[in-house]
């Protein structure tokens, strides 16, 4: 084989070495930011579940309360 054909070779080989250490970096670099998404999500769930509005968790005292609203408005 021709000395240029093995330079080739050699080359070639160097290239696809990189690009796929290159690409599992990029592997690891998007799971980690995949886990780091989930737990933002998490969080932003219990936010959002601890700030919901009043209403949605005082129906009982709503239910209570309509025997007033209803005299209320009859007056």
């Amino acid at each position: 084989m021709p000395g240029a054909a093995i330079g080739t070779l050699i080359v070639a080989a160097l290239i696809i070495a990189f690009v796929a250490i290159a690409l599992l970096r990029v592997i690891f670099h998007l799971r980690a930011t995949y886990s780091t998404l989930g737990k933002v999500l998490g969080g932003v769930t219990v936010v959002a579940d601890q700030t919901s509005t009043v209403p949605a968790r005082l129906t009982s005292v709503n239910e209570h309360l309509k025997p007033v609203s209803d005299f209320c408005e009859s007056v």
